[in-house]
């Protein structure tokens, strides 16, 4: 097992516009913690959705645990995250606005060993954004390059 665990989204800083950041509990079963413990979980597709007052995170694939037997968890399957009432209030309210999404960027493990998710209130780039940022990128790159010839 992996002491620290950190699945990043790298596809949702090129896709999106961070707005605001969160840092949110997530309920897992068993099998599920383990899976993720061992690092394999994946959170390229998913989202965030509110479901009668509660946030969800959606579309999330946490591998099947290797040793569990007939109790073992599904996929991918609606998984709840744990907010204060205050913090879903407010996003729940800016998520109303066009165009804005809830999107996972993180998900980790603490010193307690427990599963966090760090989420995002996020609007979506156009595609001229896009080519901004990668010839930032590019250009970063190649200073990076230059100042290592030195």
């Amino acid at each position: 097992m992996l002491k620290t665990v950190n699945i990043l989204n790298k596809r949702a800083k090129f896709d999106y516009e961070i707005l605001d950041k969160y840092l949110a509990g997530i309920v897992l079963t068993g099998t599920e913690i383990k899976s993720i413990r061992l690092g394999k979980a994946s959170i390229t597709e998913s989202f965030c959705e509110f479901n009668d007052g509660e946030l969800f995170v959606i579309n999330s694939n946490i591998e099947e645990y290797l040793y569990g037997t007939h109790y073992n968890h599904k996929t991918k399957s609606e998984r709840k995250l744990l907010l204060n009432k205050k913090e879903l209030k407010k996003l729940f309210k800016d998520s109303d606005n066009k165009g804005l999404t809830i999107v996972p960027l993180r998900l980790f493990t603490n010193e307690k060993g427990l599963a966090k998710l760090e989420i995002a209130l996020c609007r979506g780039k156009k595609n001229y954004d896009k080519r901004e940022s990668l010839k930032e990128q590019d250009t970063k790159r190649d200073l990076d390059r230059i100042k290592k010839a030195f």
